[in-house]
């Protein structure tokens, strides 16, 4: 029978996450479950906590696709950085939230235990999350391409300076603006930098991107959301003075000269999440989110409303 191995993952910056990492390799030892941590983390690891040596190492450029589960200590951050480490693999994440809102993680701190438990039982359900491919085309030219799980966003690159943009749904221009920028985004991103921007909330279960302009002086410059099989793009214009910058997840960047030209579609390759609870993700907003429900009665016993 195969080893069966885990990743572990863990925002080093912080003394807490370095804790929590040594009680998962811990407990997965305990289980004769291998370990492993990329290099430079399980470094913090075992300064903190020497009997851990029998941790693997997972060094740059190491296949990935031998583990079981990745299981994340951290907030989103931690779990998007995971997610690019993971990009092409099968292996699915289990994130447990360390930092604020987490809302792509899994559990809060205090279910560590059992969320590992529950690792060890494979009793998890796995969630494929669409994610985006992105181009930056110059003079008809791809310079640039990588991808995201949250959302792709134009940006301007000086603050005293506006972005002209021209924005285009399936190579058809459909508005242009000058703006702070454009944010372009999966469902699982409506409720990161979109919804912080005013765009919709999207249940994960939706296919679909949208596109959410960012600041805009004009009069129709709504969000919109269009289907899965459908092409956004962002064009700086040529009239914008200065570079506007691409973010993808906050984490891959590129300078936008004027004339460049931001592509996105829906990517083959999904990001895979650990499970733990089928919750609807109505609760998952409330819990998130802290919003107020108090008062509510819910369905009738015979069906119509209470």
């Amino acid at each position: 029978m195969a080893e069966r191995r885990m990743l572990v993952i863990a925002h080093t910056g912080r003394a807490e996450s370095i804790e929590a990492a040594a009680t998962v390799c811990r407990q997965l030892l305990a289980a004769d479950i291998a370990p492993a941590m990329p290099d430079d983390e399980l470094e913090f690891l075992i300064e903190r906590d020497s009997t851990l040596h029998r941790v693997q190492a997972l060094h740059s450029g190491d296949p990935v696709d031998d583990f079981e589960l990745a299981i994340v200590l951290g907030g989103d951050g931690t779990i998007l950085r995971t997610a690019e480490l993971l990009r092409g693999s099968s292996t699915p994440l289990l994130g447990i939230n360390l930092g604020h809102v987490g809302f792509l993680a899994e559990i809060e701190r205090e279910g560590i235990n059992d969320c590992v438990q529950r690792a060890l039982d494979r009793d998890y359900v796995v969630e494929e999350r669409m994610t985006l491919d992105v181009q930056v085309m110059v003079d008809a030219e791809v310079v640039y391409e990588s991808w995201a799980l949250n959302e792709a966003t134009v940006e301007k690159a000086s603050r005293e300076r506006m972005l002209e943009v021209v924005i285009e749904v399936d190579e058809r221009p459909l508005s242009s603006f000058g703006c702070d920028g454009v944010v372009m985004s999966t469902p699982t991103g409506s409720t990161a930098y979109s919804f912080s921007a005013g765009g919709p909330i999207v249940w994960p279960g939706v296919d679909a991107m949208l596109l959410v302009p960012l600041s805009a002086h004009a009069l129709f410059a709504r969000p919109i959301v269009v289907g899965p099989d459908s092409q956004l793009a962002v064009e700086v214009h040529e009239r914008t003075q200065g570079l506007g910058v691409l973010w993808c997840d906050g984490r891959r960047t590129r300078d936008l000269p004027p004339g460049a030209r931001v592509v996105v579609h829906r990517s083959p390759i999904p990001v895979r999440l650990a499970r733990l609870e089928p919750a609807p993700f109505t609760d998952r907003l409330v819990r998130k989110f802290a919003l107020p429900v108090t008062g509510w009665r819910g369905p009738a016993d015979d069906g119509g409303a209470a």
